[in-house]
């Protein structure tokens, strides 16, 4: 029997605002894979106790992510109820809040306490003190450090953690090994150190991916999500990227186009060569397949919907914050295309992705550039197509470097193994290669 998505995406939304609402938990977990609706979820849970004349507190951990917030509660909320942004001194408000007639800003929480939802992120909350919610909502939460958690938790009496597992974890370039294995080690996510010492905790998963095509469901759930898995709400054929230009030429850039537009993928591979990190030609590369796509007219299709895909609507994904700004020098004629590294993408959605792939050019594969939730992060933002370029001989570096970190005692193995998953959605690239 085919079930549904919708419907059993409501039963378990349904469930998890249930099971909070009954408050015989002090926390509840929330795991959801790319695309899952957890910015819906937190604005449905918020409106919902909010209507219900409960007071309450919204944390994210970028102040990006808040305004995103921010904007869906404005538009949810019903007449008459009121959102607090709270805010640091430096807070810069974007034009797109500025009409909001719904939301208070300030950067003194005396002033917002008339709101029945204050929103900030989790460091502006850590200068909150002696003032303590019934609810709270923490936004991704895998993103949050556990120190920080510790240092809000006075601040409410029961929260729901919403957040997905298979993205990147908390980064700090001070080394921890004084802290691994030990339960108060303040590197391990907010939800990894909440479980750990409260292990009866119910953890809920959201079972849909609304962003993801059908194309990406097999490779991104076994690459990253390999004992929870998850399906898309997108049936093959759902999605269509189609050209305006629909003549294609012969170069393998236009091959490019036409595998990714058939099949949701590309692979495009430069030759064999050991590079610098801001490897001039592959940069060149992708700003060159962001183009391309431009030129051609792309158009995506959603159900009976059909846009064309703006700059807008493309991103751009690298590993370094050196090769995000090398490639945005070489995409300055096209301000609007979204160029950025995995740690500023996650969360966000577009309908194409162009990616240069985190090994592209190198010697050796460290577990800065093996992390699962990396790679995870820069080919899960698509809605109709992914194209990753690279070097030949990532597989055989790969081969050449398996999972080699130290183990520590009583750190729980994180799963999935980053040199797995990698090889895994390699071995997917392959099938969809274009070769320069």
């Amino acid at each position: 029997m085919t079930i549904d998505p919708a419907a059993e995406a409501e039963r378990v939304i349904a469930e998890i605002l249930a099971d909070f609402r009954s408050g015989r938990h002090r926390g509840v977990v929330v795991d959801s894979p790319p695309g899952a609706g957890k910015s819906t979820l937190v604005v449905r849970t918020a409106v919902a106790l909010a209507s219900a004349g409960e007071r309450l507190i919204i944390v994210a951990q970028t102040n990006e992510q808040v305004d995103d917030l921010t904007t869906n509660l404005s538009a949810a909320l019903p007449t008459g109820l009121m959102i607090g942004r709270l805010a640091s001194s430096t807070y810069v408000r974007p034009a797109r809040l500025a009409a909001l007639t719904n939301v208070l800003f300030d950067k003194d929480l005396g002033n917002l306490l008339s709101c029945e939802i204050v929103i900030a992120t989790a460091a502006r909350w850590a200068y909150v003190k002696d003032r303590c919610w019934p609810w709270a909502i923490v936004d991704e939460a895998y993103q949050m450090r556990s120190d920080s958690l510790l240092a809000i938790a006075p601040r409410f009496e029961r929260a729901l953690f919403v957040g997905d597992p298979g993205q990147l974890d908390p980064f700090s370039v001070v080394e921890n090994d004084r802290w691994r294995g030990l339960s108060w080690d303040p590197m391990q996510s907010a939800v990894a150190g909440l479980l750990r010492t409260n292990p009866d905790l119910p953890v809920h998963r959201l079972p849909v991916s609304w962003r993801l095509p059908a194309s990406a469901e097999k490779v991104v759930a076994t690459a990253f999500y390999p004992y929870t898995g998850f399906r898309t709400g997108a049936e093959p054929g759902d999605r269509e990227l189609t050209f305006g230009t629909r003549a294609f030429g012969r170069s393998a850039l236009d091959a490019l186009l036409a595998e990714a537009a058939t099949t949701g993928w590309g692979f495009y591979e430069l030759p064999a060569r050991h590079t610098l990190r801001t490897d001039a030609e592959a940069v060149s590369t992708v700003a060159e397949v962001v183009r391309r796509f431009l030129e051609r007219g792309a158009i995506a299709r959603s159900g009976n919907d059909s846009r064309p895909i703006t700059a807008q609507r493309i991103a751009v994904g690298a590993a370094h914050r050196d090769q995000a700004a090398a490639l945005r020098e070489a995409l300055s004629d096209l301000p609007d295309v979204t160029v950025d590294t995995a740690n500023r993408l996650q969360g966000r959605e577009y309908d194409l992705t162009v990616v240069l792939h985190p090994l592209s050019g190198r010697r050796d594969a460290t577990a800065f550039h093996l992390e699962a939730g990396r790679l995870c992060v820069l080919t899960s933002r698509h809605r109709q197509a992914c194209v990753v370029v690279g070097r030949a001989g990532i597989r055989e570096l790969l081969d050449a470097h398996p999972s080699s970190e130290p183990v520590h005692l009583h750190e729980p193995v994180k799963f999935p193994d980053g040199w797995a998953a990698n090889q895994t959605v390699m071995n997917h690239l392959y099938a969809h290669r274009v070769v320069a």
